[in-house]
């Protein structure tokens, strides 16, 4: 058998595996623990804390600095690595329930976020053992300066930041139109709480509207060519609240981030996996 196949093979057996989905599942419950957490961050930005950044890495350290945070941190990275796993799994093998015509697009988002959830499990591992340092926004920034030094580095930049801005316009879209239903199972003779699709509603929105300012920043940087506008989550709740009415708003970010974070165990329970 070929080495293709042999992988093919073990992605499919994979997919058997009820101990990977079990652990896959508490890969969205430590997406819940990390957005929980960024949306308490960005309140206390919003009412003037200067003491950590709201986003993946100032979670990890929140967790890093309280009692007990080290285990949660090696849970949350056993999760993380299980929904990478999973997911490119179906990245290998395909996604149940997918039209022909998307397969290939269903696969290459399965990959994407395979990368996403690994680099997570990394990050969070970092932390586990003392050794996670600096911000999201300052490796953004390091990055961004490294491809802008390239050809077309500008326009590629640019491009990448046009990306995320319309993985926002996705997250609202999906939030809005309470899309992100299609990803849950119902349990038993009934289905999932008005409470949970509330909380998805927000959450995805919330995020969405993040993620579009976050883009913003990098076609900023690009069109610009100046990497120190480009940044990391943190970098764009802080260009949230400098904005007219900033306060306000940043807080009804910060919360509908944390509204994602409660949806994402709920997701835990009913996603289909």
């Amino acid at each position: 058998m070929s080495t293709g196949g042999r992988t093919h093979g073990a992605a499919h057996r994979a997919r058997q595996s009820t101990w990977l989905r079990t652990l896959a599942r508490s890969g969205y419950a430590a997406s819940g623990v990390v957005h929980l957490l960024i949306g308490w961050l960005a309140v206390r930005l919003a009412f003037g804390s200067s003491s950590g950044s709201a986003d993946e890495s100032g979670a990890f350290r929140e967790l890093a600095s309280t009692a007990g945070g080290t285990l949660i941190l090696w849970a949350v990275t056993v999760g993380f690595a299980a929904l990478a796993l999973w997911q490119i799994v179906e990245a290998l093998v395909g996604v149940p329930g997918t039209d022909d015509a998307k397969e290939a697009g269903a696969r290459i988002k399965a990959a994407g976020k395979g990368i996403l959830y690994g680099v997570l499990a990394v990050s969070a591992g970092r932390y586990a053992v003392g050794g996670g340092s600096g911000g999201g926004g300052e490796q953004q920034e390091s990055l961004t300066a490294t491809v802008l030094e390239t050809p077309a580095g500008r326009w590629l930049v640019a491009a990448g930041g046009l990306v995320v801005v319309g993985v926002g316009v996705f997250h609202v879209v999906k939030g809005w139109r309470k899309k992100f239903l299609e990803d849950l199972r119902s349990t038993g003779g009934g289905t999932v709480g008005a409470a949970v699709v509330r909380l998805g509603q927000v959450g995805y929105v919330a995020k969405g509207v993040a993620l579009g300012v976050l883009g913003g920043l990098f076609v900023a940087a690009g069109v610009t060519h100046d990497a120190d506008k480009a940044g990391g989550l943190d970098d764009a709740l802080r260009t949230i609240q400098d904005q007219p009415f900033g306060t306000a708003l940043l807080v009804v970010t910060g919360v509908g981030i944390a509204a994602y974070g409660a949806y994402s165990f709920a997701r835990a329970r009913y996603a289909k996996v």
